[in-house]
């Protein structure tokens, strides 16, 4: 009889416990699929307004989010904080990221979200001068922002003498003061980030045309598979009813929107 009745309370027991064991791991579960998202200061794709991001691409995720339910904070951080994250940590979304063929072996790729080129500028009167050069113009120093796409693809084009600075409105200064004479950008960007120096956009002027260029959402590959399929259904869905050109006119009127939707993933051999 007293055995029983032990057992009967060790039942009981048991039960709240084990209620709270299987909340406490699913807390630990979902907790751990939270993701870190995180932008940068590159206007008008992303930009911090106070204490929130604004931006094309901004209002691009945030479309995405209320179709998931999501509400993730977005932070606005340095470009190098935000790709070393991307590179090394589990349940992180970087945006926007250009697309090349070495980071289509270290992330996951979504979008694409915007499209611009990769191009080389100068101040003003100074183009047609630098275009005279024909290939002694590799041998000038440029500017550009450090770990971008857009200092790989000046490399790749033969501009190996660089001058590196944390962010593009530092490049964009260092141009306007002559300490280099080429800028290598996104020329979506460019007006933008001319006003933000406190310069008219028509005081540079475009040289050459290095690369088109793609920009993706994206993920590191420690992100959850359900993760990203959520985040491709839902960009397949903005793309499809409207939300995503209507964004895309909203901040570049004069600019078709993207309206294909591509996911790239690592092969298995180059995922961390």
């Amino acid at each position: 009889m007293i055995r029983s009745s032990f057992l009967r309370l060790s039942r009981i027991c048991l039960f709240p416990c084990s209620a709270f064991l299987l909340c406490w791991l699913t807390s630990i579960s979902i907790h751990a699929q939270e993701l870190q998202i995180y932008t940068e200061d590159w206007p008008p794709v992303s930009f911090g307004q106070g204490m929130h991001a604004e931006g094309l691409a901004v209002d691009i995720v945030q479309a995405i989010q209320a179709k998931i339910g999501s509400h993730h904070p977005i932070q606005v951080v340095p470009w190098a904080r935000g790709y070393k994250a991307v590179l090394e940590e589990p349940n992180v979304l970087l945006f926007t990221v250009g697309r090349s063929e070495e980071r289509e072996k270290l992330m996951i790729l979504l979008g694409p979200v915007a499209v611009s080129s990769t191009a080389l500028y100068t101040r003003k009167g100074n183009a047609a001068y630098l275009q005279s050069l024909g290939d002694d113009l590799q041998k000038m120093k440029v500017g550009a922002y450090r770990s971008s796409i857009f200092a790989d693809t000046a490399q790749k084009r033969g501009f190996y003498n660089l001058e590196l600075a944390a962010n593009p409105h530092i490049i964009a200064n260092m141009l306007m003061a002559k300490r280099f004479d080429l800028w290598v950008e996104g020329s979506l960007v460019v007006p933008s980030i001319m006003k933000e120096t406190g310069h008219a956009p028509d005081d540079v002027e475009k040289v050459k045309v290095l690369d088109s260029l793609e920009l993706y959402l994206a993920f590191s590959t420690q992100t959850a598979q359900t993760t990203v399929r959520l985040w491709e259904n839902a960009l397949r869905a903005i793309k499809k009813d409207g939300s995503f050109a209507r964004i895309y006119q909203k901040w570049l009127p004069n600019e078709t929107a993207p309206l294909q939707v591509i996911r790239l993933d690592p092969p298995a051999t180059s995922i961390r």
